[in-house]
């Protein structure tokens, strides 16, 4: 090769052979490189796309929880999914309707299905061969031309090309499993929603019925002290309790505002969509309690966020190995190099030399000890989260089942013994007004005990379907405040190897 032609590669020695114009080994070498060739672009066709970005994967996984109530997450709103959630909305909306249309509408799991086509194209791209690299070159020197041509492939990322395939389909895997979690968490984010704003609506009636009784009383008082038939004290008793009636009910109609929009929010809906309207309470307590078994078990075995960190930490343990294969030789470049001088002389002539050139990194100063060193890091790093997540789903889970329990006793005990006990002595204590055995006074006050009772039964009510949700989701989602700070990290990052 001419003088000319050399380049600096720093650090990386360049060998290089020869032939003459028109031996025969050049021939086999150029058969042999285009086969090379071949093969490769077979290789290479191989990884494509899913064509739902592994929605339907994901689908599968919370199909038939109990959360999605039937429903499906869609990548994509069409204009048939949009019809189907207007028709959703033209009636009372429970809490199975609420899911269907945040499973629809919501951003949140559009945002979830792009993150997890993101991941999709990381597996398709580390699953593809890297480009070859087509390099140029004039030089001159005198009368001399020299043109250089040399087609360079990375022949690490090649031989390492099936390994990164498989640990990028591993994190695919674990990216699945959490795309399943963000859709559960909007499932329960939205029946919680729901929830909060039917009891919040239904907690506004009585607390204005309560008020309209108290307005009643303190009406009646002022009449009396202006008669002079009560004194100042007994009327400014009754107005202190038309105030806190008051203060009740407009917290209680800020609390319905706010829990309302809450649930607007995770529908994603806007502009006249949300005048939509919500049932007048809320669904009746279950009649036993289900018996669940070992929901320690349960927890450990179907949880998704569990069985990702799972698959994160498989996937980490795959790229180890990689790193320490790569650790000393990370990078390797063989090029195929056509040279054809040109003689600027009377004949023209012109001569042309055929070879390949290797390009190798010298592993002086870095012997891969780093790289190894943070591939077991990581390792380490994902095998703590693993058994952190599998501590906080059995603490969880039994956290969960027993505010479930305690839940549906406290809602049942409301149900079975209070209220009707309320109810009987506030139908005597209307007996003895009737029969004038009882003020006025007795009966309004035992009308807004009586107003104030049901609201209190009305939120056990509500506190055991929040607490029903969470047991699900503890059992067979993630945590009920979402995905914890270890998983949110490990859902970044990328373990360190070498070749590609």
């Amino acid at each position: 090769m001419n003088s000319l032609a050399r380049r600096p590669y720093a650090g990386i020695p360049r060998y290089r052979t020869d032939s003459p114009p028109l031996g025969r080994k050049s021939h086999i070498s150029f058969i042999r490189t285009a086969a090379a060739l071949a093969a490769a672009l077979v290789l290479a066709g191989c990884a494509s796309l899913s064509p739902d970005g592994g929605a339907g994967d994901v689908q599968a996984l919370v199909d038939g929880n109990p959360l999605m109530a039937g429903a499906a997450a869609q990548r994509k709103p069409d204009d048939a999914s949009q019809k189907s959630v207007d028709a959703l909305l033209t009636k009372p909306l429970d809490a199975e309707a609420a899911v269907r249309i945040a499973l629809v509408n919501s951003p949140r799991v559009q945002d979830a299905f792009a993150t997890l086509q993101l991941s999709d194209a990381d597996r398709v791209q580390a699953a593809s061969l890297p480009n070859p690299v087509l390099s140029f070159s004039r030089l001159a020197q005198g009368r001399e031309r020299e043109f250089e041509r040399m087609l360079t492939f990375n022949v690490v990322g090649l031989l390492t090309l099936p390994w990164q395939a498989h640990w990028a389909g591993q994190r695919h895997e674990a990216a699945k499993l959490q795309a399943a979690q963000s859709v559960l968490l909007l499932a329960a984010d939205t029946r919680r929603a729901w929830v909060r704003a039917v009891a919040a609506q239904q907690s506004v009636s009585y607390l204005r019925d309560a008020k309209e009784a108290t307005e009643a009383g303190a009406e009646l008082a002022h009449r009396m002290a202006k008669v002079g038939n009560w004194s100042a004290l007994q009327r400014t008793r009754e107005q202190l309790l038309l105030a806190d009636a008051s203060a009740q009910l407009a917290r209680a109609e800020q609390a319905a505002v706010a829990s309302r929009e809450q649930l607007t929010r995770l529908l994603g809906l806007s502009g006249t969509r949300t005048a939509y309207t919500l049932p007048d309470r809320l669904p009746p307590l279950p009649k036993a309690a289900p018996e669940l078994g070992d929901v320690q078990a349960l927890a450990l075995r179907d949880r998704l966020d569990v069985r990702s960190a799972y698959a994160q930490n498989t996937a980490v343990a795959g790229s180890l190995g990689l790193t320490h294969a790569t650790s000393v030789i990370n990078a390797m470049e063989l090029g195929v190099v056509r040279n054809t001088t040109f003689e600027n002389d009377a004949d023209r002539s012109k001569s042309t030399t055929r070879g390949f050139e290797l390009e190798l990194p010298i592993p002086i100063f870095d012997w891969g000890q780093v790289r190894n060193g943070r591939a077991e890091a990581q390792y380490l790093q994902s095998a703590a989260r693993v058994r952190d997540v599998g501590v906080l789903a059995a603490s969880e889970a039994r956290e969960a089942w027993q505010g479930w329990n305690t839940a549906y006793a406290l809602a049942r005990r409301y149900r079975d013994e209070v209220l009707p006990l309320r109810k009987q002595v506030n139908e005597e204590m209307v007996l003895r007004y009737n029969g004038m055995l009882a003020s006025v006074w007795e009966l309004l006050g035992e009308t807004r005990a009586s107003m104030l009772a049901v609201n209190a039964g009305m939120e056990a009510q509500r506190d055991f379907w929040l607490a029903d949700t969470d047991l699900q989701l503890v059992l067979t989602g993630s945590s009920p405040g979402g995905m914890t700070a270890a998983q949110t990290a490990s859902a970044g990052d990328a373990p360190a190897t070498g070749g590609h």
